[in-house]
């Protein structure tokens, strides 16, 4: 998008990169200036001969119209009153002048402010380019006058591709099975990758690198503790499981790292078992010595190989996993209901109704028959409290009826007394 926006002339007066470290921010920055300033341009393809090309070039003096700036030593208010000041001075020898923040997300929010007049609204010969790891942190007033664009690691395959390209420049023999560990070592940012592999070149024993050699400089778990590992966990040695875990811990092995690659292994082995031709068509990349194992291994769990059997077979010819419904959990049957009677309630309905008849809803009753002072109540909770005798505090002015029972401490003034049952109420 950015190439055919230069070649439509659709060039903005600022741009922000933004992505993880080592992905080719910082020189596409310095790439888009070159394009810019070229004496052909603008264009997408410089030509390389003329003096700004040359000066922006790898490993060139750079040019004095193309200032970068270190964001985190220089992101305060005062710096950027300083480049305010000096955006407006024409371009000594190029067509533009060309800003390079780096580390935008280091300047303060009042450098930020500070800036805001001449980002929004600068000189026809001036150009910005914000980059930095965390957009987010870049004020919204700043972000939303610029043209955003968001750069994403390197994939697995065209990093290898670049890197041995690289080997094959140094003149440098490299066993199957490095470069994946530089790439995976290097997490997809390519200048974490070449200083990986700038080590391993650095320590090439007669102008080879070897697997072994490799692995242990780098941290990874050996290949013969995995299989080790691996085999005790079909076999279902525990015994062996543990000895090999704390074989990890005496040497000093990052338990970390340790897990990551038995997940690996076991990904390759289940890869293996599905896709025949994976190592050869390069979806998966090991070591020559190991690449017979794997497919070893999963030479019986293709499908067709064994009906009703899922097997992965490891290096001592055990199975991971013999038939999958061997593990799993038995269900116990669901036992069936006798059928009910015809003409007879559901069980539900007839523990609701009971002996009170309050079938047509929970917590309903009958109201009281009048005139019967609790003798025809039903005997629900509200009837039991009924058919108890009312007690009130005894009125030595007012004595109680005979029948009637009292408390032996006062009553309050001015209540009356409680009304004496009739005869064969309760």
């Amino acid at each position: 998008p950015l190439c055919r926006a230069i070649a439509n002339n659709k060039v903005n007066h600022a741009y922000l990169f933004s992505g993880p470290r080592g992905c080719g921010k910082t020189t596409s920055a310095r790439i888009l200036a070159r394009c810019l300033n070229c004496a052909q341009g603008p264009t997408p393809t410089p030509c390389g001969v003329c003096d700004s090309c040359v000066q922006l070039a790898t490993g060139g003096p750079g040019s004095i119209d193309v200032i970068e700036i270190d964001a985190a030593s220089h992101g305060r208010v005062d710096d950027a009153r300083d480049l305010r000041e000096g955006v407006y001075f024409a371009p000594v020898a190029s067509r533009y002048k060309i800003y390079i923040i780096d580390e935008a997300h280091m300047v303060t929010k009042e450098g930020f402010n500070a800036l805001l007049k001449v980002v929004e609204e600068p000189p026809e010969h001036v150009k910005f380019i914000f980059a930095t790891t965390e957009p987010e942190k870049v004020i919204g007033t700043i972000r939303s006058r610029t043209h955003h664009y968001p750069f994403r690691l390197v994939p697995p395959r065209t990093l290898t591709a670049y890197l041995e390209k690289i080997c094959g420049e140094e003149g440098v023999d490299v066993e199957r099975g490095v470069l994946p560990l530089v790439v995976r070592a290097g997490a997809g940012s390519v200048r974490d990758s070449l200083s990986v592999l700038d080590q391993l070149l650095g320590a090439a024993d007669h102008g080879r690198v070897s697997y072994l050699q490799a692995a242990g400089l780098l941290g990874y778990t050996s290949d013969a503790l995995l299989d080790e590992i691996v085999d005790a966990f079909a076999a279902g040695d525990g015994k062996g499981v543990f000895a090999g875990i704390d074989k990890v811990i005496e040497v000093g092995q990052d338990p970390r790292r340790f897990a990551e690659d038995l997940l690996e292994r076991m990904r390759d082995l289940v890869i293996v078992s599905q896709v025949p031709d994976a190592i050869d068509s390069g979806l998966i990349d090991v070591a020559e010595d190991q690449a017979e194992r794997p497919c070893r291994r999963g030479d019986r769990d293709r499908p067709g190989a064994d009906a009703g059997h899922h097997r992965t077979e490891t290096a001592s010819g055990t199975d991971l996993c013999a038939h999958p419904a061997a593990h799993r959990r038995r269900r116990r049957p669901r036992r069936a209901c006798p059928p009910r009677p015809v003409g007879t309630a559901p069980r539900h309905a007839r523990r609701r109704a009971g002996p009170l008849g309050r079938a047509a809803g929970r917590g309903r009753r009958d109201p009281p028959v009048p005139g019967s002072h609790g003798a025809a109540l039903p005997a629900t909770r509200a009837g039991r409290r009924a058919d108890r005798p009312t007690r009130r505090r005894a009125d030595p002015a007012h004595p109680a009826a005979p029948g009637t029972a009292t408390s032996s401490t006062r009553a309050t003034p001015g209540r009356p007394t409680a009304r004496p049952h009739p005869a064969g109420s309760r």
